[in-house]
């Protein structure tokens, strides 16, 4: 009995806590400003402030780096990163990450147009002859990527998707309505531009870590951690900095495809040959 008892509490400590073992917890992430971004030196967003808030409570301690999508996931699967911000849910998932019971946010994917060319709509159907700007590395909802009513064009970033909105080289976007009301602000186009108000499609965002490296414990601290500080004041107020209220039931039943019986997700920034 001494003996297991011993390596039991091996394992207990070295699930707990990477500190034990001198080490930290190593999360990478793509800069997806409100939920998490970088400006003038300081990491900020209401996902990666809840995050640390939460980490600091458990007494881990993280190295965070700031990555392009793709390369988050290649670290990943490499073993060069412990985790990652951000990131959608998937079944196909399961079998490398590990994600805890609370989501850190929900976001909700829309389309915005220009107001020189406005393409209001409420269906997909609407969209025929479009050409719709798409962020590189995104997979999205099937509906919305297996249709040929529309032409789907990639940009290297979300800000050069608004350019080319403004000026005309695409008809609409497609981007969570955060970051797209975020973009409108930063880069000084909210007369320009109109959010398209039917939700194309809404998931949770998670904290996940690789599967079978010994974080099983520290998943599940994290989510009962994270679901007790959002019943806190200081959620609330945080949330309430990044614009992010709770979703409106009613805006997300208005979800744009054709069968609104089946459940449609856009999964945030997976590549689709992964």
């Amino acid at each position: 009995m001494p003996v297991i008892f011993k390596l039991l509490t091996v394992v207990l400590f070295t699930c707990l806590s990477f500190t034990a073992r001198g080490e930290k917890l190593r999360i990478v992430t793509e800069p997806w400003a409100p939920y998490v971004y970088e400006e003038d030196g300081r990491s900020l967003g209401l996902d990666y402030e809840t995050t640390a808030i939460v980490f600091k409570r458990l007494g881990i301690e993280v190295e965070w780096q700031f990555l392009p999508w793709k390369r988050c996931l290649s670290m990943l699967e490499t073993g060069q990163a412990d985790g990652v911000l951000d990131i959608f849910h998937s079944d196909e998932r399961d079998a490398t990450l590990l994600y805890p019971s609370e989501p850190l946010s929900e976001v909700q994917f829309v389309m915005f147009y220009a107001n020189e060319r406005p393409h209001p709509f409420r269906t997909l159907d609407e969209l025929r002859g479009l050409t719709i700007g798409t962020s590189p590395g995104y997979l999205y909802s099937q509906d919305f990527r297996d249709s040929t009513l529309f032409t789907r064009e990639p940009a290297p970033s979300h800000e050069a998707n608004f350019g080319k909105l403004v000026r005309g080289r695409i008809d609409l976007l497609i981007t969570d309505r955060r970051v797209g009301q975020h973009l409108l602000d930063e880069l000084k186009i909210r007369d320009k531009i109109t959010e398209n108000p039917a939700v194309i499609s809404q998931q949770s965002q998670f904290l996940a870590v690789r599967r079978n490296a010994g974080m099983d414990l520290l998943v599940q601290r994290f989510g009962a951690e994270l679901k007790r500080f959002k019943r806190e004041p200081a959620y609330a107020e945080l949330s309430a900095r990044y614009g992010a209220a709770p979703a409106n039931p009613a805006s997300a039943a208005s979800a744009v495809n054709a069968t609104a019986t089946r459940a449609k997700t856009v999964e945030q920034q997976e590549s689709g040959a992964q």
